[in-house]
């Protein structure tokens, strides 16, 4: 990665965070991001750590969620909504993130960590299988209540 660029844990909702997640969230996916309320209660959560990659001038460029939860199988966790501002793209910030949340969850304690990925987004399917990811042949079912 970039030495100007550094990665740290949001840990309060802020305009810049949500400001940034809107941008970032729009390169991602066609669902809108969380409202003040809604970022207010992912930070406030024991569950989901927010990693944010920013540069030197303090700018968010890059964003990946890790949520961990306890189930009778042992403690899992998710990476979601690995994301990097497409004009920083291409140097290793998404890998950083990325790691980021793979250390935090074997800190905690984590057995498996799961993530989806869009067969489309060739890089970031390279990415995971470089970083050890090994693709699950499963059903993945999705039940939307809103």
């Amino acid at each position: 990665m970039h030495p100007e660029i550094h990665l740290e844990q949001a840990r309060e909702a802020s305009d810049e965070l949500l400001t940034a997640m809107q941008r970032l969230m729009a390169q991602l996916t066609a669902v809108p991001p969380p409202d003040m309320a809604e970022l207010d209660k992912m930070l406030s959560s024991s569950a989901t750590t927010l990693f944010l990659a920013r540069q030197a001038d303090e700018t968010i460029i890059g964003m990946a969620a890790l949520t961990v939860f306890r189930v009778p199988s042992g403690l899992k966790a998710w990476i979601e909504d690995v994301v990097v501002d497409e004009s920083r793209r291409g140097k290793g910030i998404g890998e950083s993130l990325t790691v980021a949340c793979i250390n935090h969850a074997r800190k905690l304690g984590v057995s498996s960590i799961h993530l989806t990925s869009n067969p489309a987004r060739t890089a970031a399917n390279r990415l995971y299988q470089k970083l050890g990811f090994k693709r699950h042949e499963t059903n993945l079912y999705q039940l939307k209540l809103k």
